[in-house]
């Protein structure tokens, strides 16, 4: 039997195991997928080899550690630096980010041209790439700029706290944990509702509660959850664990049923 979890920290919400356990079960194979809470990301390759899995899904915080932990490194995770996906093949743990086409999968509808990315830790890399090679205008706004510098030599905008200069953006997109454990915001109040009133949509990676960022920017834009972009990346990173031998439709219909119980 086949044996794949969910490494993070918080993990108890997630309901990757929910959809992954769905997916096997429909379509009959030999396999279990869990929840394993890492508080230390560099524990991460100890724990995958001592619980004998074969592969993985990486949640905050340690997307990038996972990145530097892995042997090998494929596809647009090279880029990104940062791997939600890793899957055991000839011994060797090899990293792939499916969070970037799972995200853009999920607002391919929005009209957008001009983004802001709030927070900079492993999904915001993975949305902030994927989004610029659709041709996106992408900006990064973060807490402190110590973060912020790989972007920057990536060629992408920045700005911190301290030094941000009030632009308008089509679509606002939180990728921080701000709201998830608490009332707070991904931003100051007054800067946030000024972004979203003049602009057209806003996201949040979010996906188990209706964050207060979301309820203030449903006041002024069509907005989205992240649970559509946990599906797509769900599906991607399934077919990897099973050297993509299923039909994504067939898996993401199976998956979709776990938003209901």
């Amino acid at each position: 039997m086949k044996t794949f979890a969910i490494f993070g920290d918080p993990v108890a919400h997630s309901v990757s195991p929910i959809l992954h356990n769905l997916a096997i079960k429909g379509l009959g194979i030999n396999a279990s997928y869990s929840r394993i809470a890492i508080p230390e990301g560099n524990e991460l390759k100890n724990i995958f080899n001592r619980y004998n899995l074969d592969g993985v899904n990486v949640t905050v915080p340690h997307k990038e550690t996972a990145y530097k932990l892995c042997d090998e490194i494929k596809g647009i995770a090279k880029d990104i630096q940062a791997v939600n996906t890793i899957v055991k093949l000839k011994n060797k743990l090899v990293g792939f980010n499916t969070d970037a086409a799972g995200f853009y999968q999920s607002v391919e509808q929005f009209k957008t041209d001009k983004v802001l990315i709030l927070g900079a830790g492993g999904t915001a890399r993975a949305i902030a790439y994927i989004l610029r090679l659709k041709n996106k205008d992408v900006t990064i706004l973060n807490r402190s700029e110590t973060k912020l510098n790989s972007f920057e030599q990536n060629g992408f905008k920045t700005f911190s706290w301290k030094n941000f200069k009030m632009q308008k953006y089509d679509t606002v997109i939180n990728t921080t944990s701000a709201g998830m454990k608490d009332n707070s915001y991904p931003l100051d109040y007054k800067i946030l509702e000024e972004l979203l009133s003049n602009a057209k949509y806003a996201v949040d990676v979010i996906y188990n509660i209706e964050t207060p960022f979301l309820k203030l920017a449903k006041k002024y834009v069509e907005i989205k959850n992240g649970k559509d972009m946990l599906l797509y990346q769900a599906v991607l990173a399934f077919n990897l664990f099973f050297n993509n031998r299923y039909d994504n439709e067939k898996i993401k219909e199976y998956m979709e049923q776990g938003f209901n119980l």
